[in-house]
C-alpha cells in the first residue's frame, strides 16, 4: 500500500521559516517525480516545486522562487520543502504527491493537464499570521 504522509505545518509570523517533510512508504521514490502543492480555503489547487531525478531540472512556481527550497532523500524516502521568508499568501494546507512521469507533474503544476497524479497524501496545514 502506497502512503504519504506531510508533516511540519503550523502557526509562523510574517518573514519567519518551516520546513516540510513527507514520509512515502510502499514505492522506490527513485522511479517517481516528487513535489507539493497548495491549496487556501475557497481557491484552487496550484502547484509550490518538484523535484525529479538527476535527468530533468527542479521546478519552482514563481510565487515561490527565492523564497522555498525542496529538496528529497532517497534512502529515507523523505521529500522537503524549507520555506523561508513566509507571507500571509503563503498560508493554505500544503500537499505533498508522487507521479512516475516528469511532464504529466509539471503539466499539473502549471494547470495544463487534469489527468491527475498517481499519489496525494493528505495534507499539513501552514498559518502565517501574526
Amino acid at each position: 500500500q502506497v502512503q504519504l504522509v506531510e508533516s511540519g505545518g503550523g502557526l509562523v509570523q510574517p518573514g519567519g521559516s518551516l520546513r516540510l517533510s513527507c514520509t512515502i512508504s510502499g514505492l522506490n521514490v527513485e522511479n517517481y517525480v516528487l513535489g507539493w502543492f497548495r491549496q487556501a480555503p475557497g481557491k484552487e489547487r496550484e502547484g509550490v516545486a518538484c523535484i525529479p531525478n538527476d535527468d530533468y531540472p527542479i521546478v519552482y512556481m514563481d510565487s515561490v522562487k527565492g523564497r522555498f527550497t525542496i529538496s528529497k532523500d532517497n534512502a529515507e524516502n523523505k521529500v522537503y520543502l524549507q520555506m523561508d521568508d513566509l507571507k500571509a499568501e503563503d498560508t493554505a494546507v500544503y500537499f505533498c504527491a508522487a507521479d512516475r512521469f516528469f511532464n504529466n507533474f509539471v503539466a499539473t503544476m502549471y494547470r495544463t493537464y487534469s489527468g491527475g497524479l498517481d499519489y496525494w497524501g493528505k495534507g499539513t496545514l501552514v498559518n502565517v499570521s501574526s
